[in-house]
């Protein structure tokens, strides 16, 4: 979603959420309940509304553009690693949480984009984003920004290339595989056809995980509205050896986009958190969220969530470890 439209489009729903919980339900304003519901009613809307859109943009690229060329530029040996690296890199540009990059994963498995090369996008695509590295430029300055980028992205090419290696792709469930790839060109008299196809598809993909989507914005909801906002600090102190394994555990329940963390790491690192500690959490919250991994439940099975899941679990706990030795050379 460009920049231009999200100025319209999140104030829109904001004002929507806003007029559903205080005005029509009438809940008093700054109360649990009241931000929980407001929480739960935003980021529904905005999840289906761009699980839709992507979902139908997908749709449209598999049918007009050459998806044998896009995938055997994902997939070419020229040079090694060069996929996992476009496919990153990929996930970089797209500025997508966790839940809302779904859609393209499974446009990329639709594809029939390599799993491990379509995970090295889900991994990296929530950790890396413009808006998140501007905001990391301005409260850490261009050196831990730099290095922050580029552990996300290589995280995702590592976490992806090892996934590949596992062959899980038994794991996936079947009706991702059945979607029709459509390689040939595509007429004027084809187009309604076309769009009725589409439509179908991105409809049909909301269907199958739509209770997923609501029960993970719910979890999240509660967590956002009910959870102390300095209820995690006791656990994260220099002086504990586990801090960092600590701060990853506790983030998976959480849910939230870079964007919208790097403020709670600001002031994690402000009480004297360690900025590596601190990453972590940050890392572990927009790219291991539990809403995340109830909707992924329905696209692929316990097996293949469990070992995605490992893979970014252990790699995000050593990366933490490692930016506790490295960042405070660099600040």
């Amino acid at each position: 979603m460009s920049k231009k439209l999200k100025l319209y489009y999140n104030p829109m729903v904001q004002w929507f959420s806003n007029y559903l919980t205080y005005t029509l339900l009438n809940l008093q304003a700054k109360t649990h309940l009241a931000d929980t519901v407001n929480f739960f009613i935003y980021d529904s809307i905005k999840i289906f509304s761009l699980l839709f859109i992507i979902t139908l943009l997908m749709g449209v690229v598999r049918i007009y553009l050459p998806i044998q060329k896009m995938r055997d530029l994902l997939v070419s040996k020229r040079w090694f690693g060069a996929d996992y690296l476009l496919a990153a890199l990929f996930g970089a540009i797209t500025p997508f949480c966790s839940c809302s990059s779904i859609p393209l994963f499974i446009g990329f498995l639709g594809a029939r984009i390599p799993l491990g090369i379509t995970f090295a996008f889900l991994i990296t695509s929530p950790l890396v984003n413009e808006v998140a590295l501007a905001l990391f430029i301005g409260l850490f300055g261009w050196k831990v920004t730099v290095v922050y980028a580029l552990s996300g992205i290589l995280l995702g090419m590592v976490g992806g290339y090892v996934l590949g290696k596992l062959k899980l792709e038994r794991y996936v469930e079947e009706y991702i595989w059945q979607t029709k790839i459509n390689e040939s060109a595509v007429t004027t008299g084809q187009a309604k056809n076309i769009l009725r196809q589409v439509v179908r598809e991105a409809l049909g993909i909301i269907k199958k995980v739509a209770l997923y989507i609501l029960i993970g914005v719910a979890l999240g909801a509660l967590i956002h509205g009910y959870v102390p906002t300095g209820y995690f600090e006791q656990y994260l102190s220099a002086n504990n050896l586990f801090a960092v394994p600590i701060a990853v555990v506790l983030a998976v329940p959480l849910y939230s986009n870079a964007t919208g963390v790097i403020p709670i790491i600001q002031a994690l690192v402000a009480k004297g958190i360690p900025l590596g500690t601190a990453l972590a959490f940050m890392m572990a919250t927009v790219g291991l969220s539990l809403p995340e991994a109830l909707i992924l439940k329905k696209v692929m099975k316990w097996q293949l969530l469990a070992a995605f899941f490992g893979v970014v679990t252990v790699s995000i706990i050593g990366l933490g470890y490692l930016f506790n030795i490295i960042l405070p050379r660099l600040i």
